[in-house]
């Protein structure tokens, strides 16, 4: 990339705002609209050709996303395309001053300004986590005070494949993130939900109060170990004078278990915002930083209120109610097979052009009807929902996927002859909606209970059970249990080298992941070494 680079004959590069192991980050400007906006290109060449496509995937539907994201304090969201080889995405360009920089001018910051600083991340967090998005590399690098005192939080799904710390997509042999600020679950390669990001949100205020991230290594993977097993550092080891409730807030939010940790981002709001409403008559003490030659001033906002806030009460829990309440159907004639048939063709149509949220919703529009009335197992309608299921998860709308599929696997169940295959597809795509929505043990429960029934079916070694057995040992050593998680791909290895030789694809994979549990222990060992080393 150079200056005054044109993409999509529209968008004028002007100067680069940063470079990571796979992209980079451009200024440009829009020459359609006027005006100045922020380009991110992901370069498929630097990735690992085994794991192209799985990134390619996970950049564009997180793009989609953050798009749909409603709120101030997240960059909006343009446009979306190929130059060349490369992926771009086109934000809104946003001023102002990098957290990381007011830490690393002021040291520490005042409990207000950290407090305001952490309550309005909360309450971007709360929107995302409602909309199935976890941010995954939440950091004082991914975080930005304007000018007009407000935070925005920036690349979801898109600093961590754009991140030189450790490089990582979905891929086995990497970890997704910023070691410095991981939580442990991550740090083992499951799959993460909310709680992660509040566990990030811990180590971003440690930060702010303190100067300094709760922990330190020589190495990534000794850093990883701190997070998977040092005590939680206390705040006031470090600095005097900071409330105890925001102590203990801190301390929470650095749990181990993602259990242990609060709720949801809304409950964290709710604790964070008081510290952060300073009487007009302090606020000008604060405000000592300077972006865009502005005072920047992270209590403003709490002084001027804008912008939505988080709701009062915890994200609903995404238990499903299979039973359906006897309602009386509104008089809407349903569509015919026919013109269902039709919808189909559009919406995959739609599916084609990646535009899943609108194919999502033109398949359920259709299909409301039809579910209000005595149609809902139908063979053909049962297929159509099988098809907005799979809709919802292309479009990474996990909290909408969950319920369908759920409720088809009930609904497979009860017909004459039940098709086994496509009610354990089900089973393990509900499952994995729950990892994906923070659940980890709620979806390692059903995902073992799976196989267990796969296996009585079909055989203890069957290769047709391999993808599942990997995704299990995932999840395994994502709930902290890797001496398990090691003991399952092991065995997973053998079968693996007896069916498919030694140079597959998936041996390299599974032999990777054990790789790295491994190398995380040796990681802390050699860091505690040093540590050792440097006492004596």
């Amino acid at each position: 990339m150079q200056a005054q680079e044109r993409v999509a004959e529209r968008y004028e590069l002007t100067y680069p705002l940063g470079r990571g192991g796979m992209g980079e980050v451009w200024a440009g400007f829009d020459e359609k609209l006027d005006r100045p906006v922020a380009i991110k290109f992901l370069r498929q060449l630097t990735i690992p050709e085994n794991e192209r496509e799985t990134a390619v995937e996970r950049f564009m539907r997180e793009a989609r996303v953050t798009a749909r994201l409603d709120h101030p304090g997240v960059p909006s969201v343009h446009d979306v395309g190929y130059h060349g080889e490369d992926i771009y995405i086109v934000m809104q360009l946003v001023s102002g001053m990098v957290l990381a920089d007011l830490i690393a001018e002021r040291g520490w910051l005042s409990v207000p300004w950290a407090a305001a600083i952490g309550a309005q991340i909360c309450s971007v967090l709360a929107t995302a986590h409602a909309a199935s998005l976890v941010h995954r590399d939440l950091k004082p690098q991914n975080l930005m005070v304007t000018p007009a005192g407000s935070v925005n939080v920036l690349d979801f799904g898109v600093a961590a494949l754009l991140g030189a710390d450790v490089p990582r997509l979905t891929a086995t042999s990497h970890t997704l993130g910023t070691p410095t600020y991981m939580a442990p679950e991550q740090a083992l390669n499951s799959a993460v939900g909310p709680r992660a990001d509040l566990y990030a949100l811990g180590c971003v205020l440690f930060e702010v109060l303190t100067g300094n991230p709760p922990y330190r290594a020589d190495s990534a993977l000794g850093l990883l170990h701190r997070h998977m097993n040092d005590p939680v550092p206390a705040v006031t080891e470090r600095r005097a004078g900071v409330p105890d409730s925001l102590v203990q807030l801190v301390e929470q939010l650095l749990a181990k278990d993602p259990q242990d940790r609060p709720g949801s981002a809304a409950e964290v709001y709710e604790i964070l915002a008081p510290f952060g409403a300073v009487e007009h008559e302090l606020a000008g003490g604060l405000a000592i930083a300077v972006a865009d030659g502005q005072p920047v001033d992270p209590t403003m906002p709490y002084r001027y209120p804008f912008g939505p806030l988080p709701p009062r009460s915890p994200l609903a829990p995404t238990r499903v109610d299979v039973v359906r309440p006897r309602t009386a159907p509104e008089v809407i004639e349903p569509p015919s097979l026919e013109e269902l048939t039709e919808v189909e063709e559009r919406a995959w149509a739609l599916a084609e052009e990646e535009r899943f949220t609108q194919a999502a919703a033109l398949l359920e529009t259709a299909l409301r009807p039809v579910l209000r009335g005595h149609g809902a197992k139908q063979p053909r309608v049962l297929e159509l929902r099988l098809n907005l299921a799979n809709l919802h998860v292309l479009a990474g709308a996990f909290r909408q996927a969950l319920p369908e599929f759920t409720r088809l696997v009930t609904d497979l169940a009860e017909r004459p002859v039940p098709d086994q295959e496509l009610i354990w597809h089900c089973r393990q795509q509900a499952a994995t909606c729950q990892a994906e929505l923070g659940e980890a043990p709620e979806a390692l429960q059903a995902l073992r209970a799976l196989l267990a029934d796969q296996q009585r079916a079909v055989g203890a070694d069957a290769p047709e059970l391999f993808g599942l057995r990997h995704q299990i040992a995932l999840l395994t050593a994502g709930v902290g249990d890797t001496a398990e998680a090691r003991r399952e791909l092991q065995g997973l290895l053998v079968d693996v080298r007896r069916v498919q030789g030694l140079d597959s694809h998936d041996v390299a994979e599974v032999e990777a992941l054990l790789t790295h549990l491994m190398r995380l222990g040796e990681g802390a060992r050699e860091d505690h070494q040093k540590e050792n080393d440097g006492h004596s």
